[in-house]
This record gives structure tokens, sequence and C-alpha cells, in this order.
């Protein structure tokens, strides 16, 4: 059904992924310029990639297998992310590109701790409706 917890959980994931790379940069250049997902094209590809499993997923709640599983993809996802933000942030020496980094860095951690509450959902209602079959 679509008002379980886990509806809640993603469509939460869906607006940090979608809605907040608006509002906070990921960093900051030598110049003073804040950089947003939206001036790269990866970062704002996978951003809108992690948006649209997340929105897929809520619709998918007749099948639990299926949603669990673009979960965890999109937890991967996110990962992958993560660390590519981690990659640019740590691999350039010096001041090159990165000078201070922003809270958008930690979108993806964010969006991370409210799938894997999701999948957490999921998982349970699983187990219920196999339990009450097993009743039958």
């Amino acid at each position: 059904m679509i008002q379980r917890i886990q509806t809640l959980y993603l469509f939460l994931a869906a607006v940090i992924s979608a809605g907040l790379i608006f509002v906070f940069h990921l960093w900051t250049d030598n110049n003073g310029v804040k950089i947003f997902a939206l001036d790269n094209y990866l970062y704002l590809g996978l951003f809108l990639g992690s948006t649209l499993l997340s929105l897929i997923s809520i619709f998918r709640y007749k099948d639990r297998k299926s949603q669990f599983v673009l979960g965890r993809l999109n937890i991967i996802l996110n990962f992958v992310l993560l660390g590519i933000f981690v990659y640019q942030s740590l691999n350039l020496s010096g001041e090159i590109n990165v000078s201070e980094k922003g809270i958008g860095m930690l979108l993806p951690i964010f969006s991370i701790v409210c799938l894997v509450l999701a999948n957490k959902a999921i998982k349970k209602d699983e187990d219920l409706v196999k339990s009450v079959d097993r009743l039958r």
C-alpha cells in the first residue's frame, strides 16, 4: 500500500536527491564561486537517477521484492556518488579546484540512511506477509 512508512522514507530520499541539490552547494572553488550539482552533468545525472529510482520504487508497492531490489540499487548508486565526491575532494592536491567543501557532499549519506530505513520496512512487510501465508 502506498500509505506505508517505506513510502515516506522513499519520498524523503527522492526529495533529498532532487530538491536539495538546488539548495546546497557541493563545494566552493578558489574564486569563491559555489559549485552546485547542476554545474556538472555527471553529478546531476546521478542525483536525478537516484530520484527516479526512489519514485519508481514508491509506485512498485504491490511487488515488494522488486521494490527491495530497486532500493538496493539506489543505495549502490548513492555510494557511487559518495565515492566520486570523496575522490574529487581528496585526490586533488592543494587548492586546485576544491577550496571549501559544502553540505551538498553529504546529501548521498542522508539519502542512503532513508533508503536503508525504507528497505528495512519493506523487508518487515514481506516477512509479515510470509508469516500470514504460513498460517493458511
